[in-house]
């Protein structure tokens, strides 16, 4: 459902989803939409995963430091974290776009 969901929301482009290799990352019945591929991260390797420096970012201008009154206070402040960083492409890429993956092949696997 999720990759469906990010599929959709950016349509018209293509969708490199970096992951580490969680067992339902790599779930033999998981559907990978067309207009996106799949890269894993070696095991053990959390310096290189681009979604720690996004969680980084988020604890340190967003929810760091913060008692919530409820979790949907949480989530709101979460889910804003992550739309104003969605919404600014510059700060994205300068957290997440490493040589290793700007420089990916986009052919099929």
């Amino acid at each position: 459902m999720f990759l469906t969901m990010v599929s959709e929301r950016h349509e018209n482009e293509f969708v490199i989803m970096v992951m580490d290799q969680a067992g339902w990352h790599i779930a033999a019945g998981l559907e990978v939409p067309a207009n996106m591929r799949l890269v894993f991260l070696p095991p053990y390797s959390p310096e290189i995963n681009p979604a720690e420096h996004i969680w980084d970012t988020l604890r340190e201008n967003t929810v760091g430091n913060t008692v919530f009154g409820s979790l949907d206070a949480a989530d709101k402040a979460l889910s804003e974290g992550l739309l104003s960083l969605e919404l600014d492409p510059p700060k994205m890429q300068s957290l997440t776009g490493f040589d290793w993956i700007t420089s990916i092949s986009l052919k099929a696997n």
